[in-house]
């Protein structure tokens, strides 16, 4: 598999996972010429902004990198014009989460709840 195919079928099964513990998947790879969140979800009042990292040979160090200032930042500002533009979610909460999918040391499918804030 390359590695569009790998992180594909991460977000697969981040999405796999969430359904199975109650959220519903609003978006999948929604873009903004700033930026993209590869899942947005809802559960419990609550919008959630998940970023799947798909990193079978990574590392703690690794997430962090990937993940790092520029990046969430783009996450939020992503987040801020899809909630412009979805009024009805305007009253929830709003939490940025991050799914590691097969990560060594990490349970398969592992869920990193509140990950970052603004």
């Amino acid at each position: 598999m390359n590695t569009k195919q790998i992180g594909d079928n991460g977000e697969n099964r981040a999405v796999e996972y969430l359904i199975s513990n109650g959220f519903a998947i609003i978006e999948r790879n929604w873009r903004t010429k700033g930026g993209e969140v590869d899942i947005i979800a809802f559960k419990n009042d609550t919008i959630v902004f998940v970023e799947v990292k798909t990193l079978p040979n990574g590392t703690i160090d690794m997430i962090q990198r990937e993940l790092n200032y520029q990046k969430r930042q783009r996450i939020i500002k992503t987040s801020k014009r899809f909630l412009l533009k979805h009024r009805q979610y305007s009253n929830s909460y709003i939490r940025f989460d991050v799914i590691v999918i097969d990560m060594p040391g990490l349970e398969p499918v592992y869920h990193i709840e509140n990950a970052f804030t603004e």
